[in-house]
């Protein structure tokens, strides 16, 4: 049995996670940096603080704080309970126990919770989703893409996948994607087509191993830049 998800959850992770899960150093954080899909990870409102130039887009701010908040309430027990019913597909190295993973989920939300209407006013939080990105062309050095494709690869085919993949890049120098597993646990039937697709169109492919693991074989993120 694993995690069972009919459709994309509001579910974020914090800063120091965004950290180990693209490896970000300093002379990234340093960058220009687009979180696209980053729902109500608390990654913009921490950084930020720390004089970070962050820009996060997810259809999800068109909602209000309460809306985005209660939407949060009602999947985090169910998920919380679908993790402890699976012990053995994860692995408990950076969050320590299934408890301390459902305390890092409300501390991400409250985070970004107080953040997001000062946020919104300073464009931090804009209202978009994939495929489809009004920004500039390469607006942005990184582009960084957590828990949304790849993980999802039931609901989203490989031409959804491609067509994103293509447009973060226009928007920025360099796009990281994590994790590369499905909700299955599995590696994503589309990642070996992406991967052939961006190297023949002349981009610089990777699959780089990072510190974060949760998902058990999930410690493995995609990197395509220019060259």
């Amino acid at each position: 049995m694993v995690v069972k998800l009919e459709k994309v959850v509001p579910y974020g992770r914090t800063f120091d996670e965004y950290i180990q899960m693209f490896n970000l150093c300093n002379t990234d954080l340093n960058k220009s940096i687009l979180g696209v899909g980053d729902g109500p990870a608390s990654f913009n409102a921490q950084a930020t603080k720390k004089g970070c130039r962050i820009t996060s887009v997810d259809p999800l701010y068109e909602l209000s704080t309460y809306d985005i908040l209660n939407r949060f309430n009602q999947v985090v027990d169910n998920i919380i309970e679908q993790v402890k019913a699976t012990p053995d597909d994860w692995v408990w190295s950076y969050h320590k126990s299934v408890d301390d993973l459902r305390d890092r989920r409300i501390e991400a939300i409250n985070l970004f919770i107080e953040d997001y209407e000062r946020g919104k006013q300073e464009g931090r939080y804009q209202i978009g989703e994939l495929p489809s990105l009004y920004l500039e062309n390469e607006q942005y050095d990184i582009a960084l893409c957590s828990h949304f494709l790849f993980l999802y690869s039931q609901q989203y085919d490989c031409q959804f996948h491609v067509e994103s993949i293509q447009e973060m890049l226009r928007v920025s120098k360099e796009v990281r994607i994590f994790p590369l597993l499905t909700l299955m646990l599995e590696k994503s039937p589309y990642l070996d087509n992406v991967t052939k697709f961006f190297q023949m169109k002349g981009y610089q492919v990777s699959v780089t191993q990072v510190n974060y693991e949760l998902q058990k074989g999930g410690n493995e993120m995609l990197v395509i830049s220019n060259k």
